[in-house]
């Protein structure tokens, strides 16, 4: 996996390479790799002096010369790549490193094979499962080399170098992931002591309300029900319209005291309002006058159906697959909630991953399908059923989630076959924590406060006597090879 980033001064970052580490961790670093050009790899080794110090002046003002001599040098010249291979990989040889120095550097357009003028680079290696390449954007003919679309050649690159070598297959970036929290929010919330990033519980919070609703005020009233802050944006052209939310959290604020907002684009790519007014079809809850009990009987049953649908339509018409499967990841958001409450269980990352397996790339809306408009209005029922669930709801929820992690399991084999490897694995892990939700009781059950609905009681296991046409799919291995 390559990592990317730029600086200034070369000579801090070799010093920083061929120092002990944040946490002692470097151990014997040494350059594996070099321009064309460059000589032995000896000669361009920081010598150590008497007192156990390296001497960085000659391969610092190696690599800096083409920059003091540039016709343009860019205002950060130093592009830093590092580059780790999975933990489950074999360890690398230090000829082996630098081949694959040399293709990133190559394929990323920086210093391509045979080009003797391209930009001055080295790789440095201080641990068995990576390398740091160290280059200068300034080539050796005075021309600046702006790296344009670096990270994505890098990572086509090592993509190529999985399956050359035999290594585990990252698989290529689908754009289908959400935003991870920043490391300064990860720090801040270290120190304040948050169980989990303001992020992720804005973005649980956000999917389960954009799976209950059916309008925006809906929406937005189930997000202060939940105590999110949530503000609208108006168009500036029509000022009745919504065109855009941003939520927030009370406890999570600035020094200053404000609240810290996020877009709904920034939790998750389709979270955007106009991303879902496209979700929201129609504007109805659909009448439901049965039992909790048998609402959760037709939700397993849909989802049966979709899984069919899934399997049916993967080779002919992969889009309405996956419009099947990205209205069930709502299905199962809902029921994660009513299961679960807010606390954060394998349901909850059940379905986050579901989500992710489901989603087009760049947060495009799947197209409609009548299976998909199914779904959709069961979740709606569910979002009021919730309220009054109890035991009786207990062996139908059970049975949906194990026809969700069928569910899981074939689109897991339709994204294999689109070698959409990220998304195959999310499905997996889904399908995993689902069975294994089915299978072993669930921890204390939420509070009525916590859940903002009345929690089902009792442990989340299965009933000692099932039902009469359920236990031949219940039957079926809790595991499947992974391809």
């Amino acid at each position: 996996m390559p990592n990317i980033e730029r600086g200034k001064r070369v000579g801090g970052l070799l010093r920083y390479l061929y120092g002990p580490g944040k946490r002692e961790e470097h151990v014997d670093p040494h350059l594996v790799a070099a321009w064309d050009g460059a000589g032995p790899l000896h000669r361009l080794e920081p010598p150590v002096g008497l007192g156990g110090k390296r001497d960085f002046r000659r391969l610092v003002g190696l690599l800096e010369q083409p920059v003091r001599n540039g016709r343009n040098p860019p205002p950060e010249p130093v592009w830093h790549c590092s580059v780790r291979t999975h933990p489950s990989d074999r360890w690398l040889s230090d000829a082996q490193w630098a081949h694959i120095a040399g293709e990133v550097m190559a394929q990323a357009g920086l210093a391509r094979h045979g080009d003797t003028r391209a930009v001055r680079w080295v790789a440095i290696r201080h641990g068995p499962d990576h390398i740091h390449i160290a280059a200068t954007l300034v080539r050796q003919d005075r021309r600046t080399e702006y790296a344009r679309n670096d990270r994505w050649k890098a990572q086509a690159a090592c993509r190529n170098l999985e399956e050359r070598y035999g290594l585990y297959r990252v698989g290529p970036a689908d754009r289908t992931s959400h935003r991870r929290p920043k490391a300064a929010e990860l720090n801040k919330d270290t120190r304040t002591g948050r169980a989990e990033p303001a992020r992720d519980r804005l973005r649980r919070e956000v999917r389960f309300a954009a799976a209950a609703a059916a309008t925006t005020e809906d929406f937005f009233d189930l997000l202060r029900r939940a105590g999110v802050l949530v503000e609208a944006r108006t168009s500036t052209v029509n000022p009745g319209q919504v065109t855009g939310y941003k939520v927030a959290l009370a406890d999570h604020t600035t020094g200053d005291g404000n609240p810290i907002w996020y877009g709904g684009a920034r939790l998750a790519p389709d979270l955007s309002l106009p991303r879902l007014l496209a979700r929201w079809s129609d504007n109805t809850v659909p009448p439901w006058t049965g039992s909790s009990a048998a609402l959760y009987e037709r939700a397993a049953d849909q989802v049966r159906a979709a899984t069919s649908d899934v399997r049916r339509l993967a080779a002919g018409a992969p889009g309405g697959a996956a419009a099947a499967g990205y209205a069930a990841a709502d299905t199962l958001t809902v029921a994660a909630r009513h299961a679960e409450g807010s606390r954060r269980g394998p349901l909850h990352e059940a379905a986050e991953a579901l989500d992710r397996a489901a989603r087009l790339p760049n947060g495009r809306t799947p197209a409609r399908s009548p299976r998909a408009e199914q779904l959709r209005a069961v979740s709606r029922l569910l979002g009021v059923a919730g309220q009054l669930a109890d035991n009786k709801t207990l062996f139908p929820m059970l049975r949906l989630i194990v026809n969700l992690s069928l569910l899981a399991d074939a689109l897991a084999e339709l994204r294999e076959s689109q070698r959409r490897l990220h998304q195959a694995r999310a499905a997996r892990t889904a399908a995993r924590l689902l069975r294994a939700a089915a299978d072993a009781p669930a921890g204390p059950a939420p509070t009525v406060a916590e859940a903002g609905t009345v929690p089902l009681t009792g442990p989340l296991t299965r009933p000692s006597t099932p039902r009469r046409g359920v236990r031949r799919q219940t039957s079926r291995p809790t595991t499947r090879p992974t391809r």
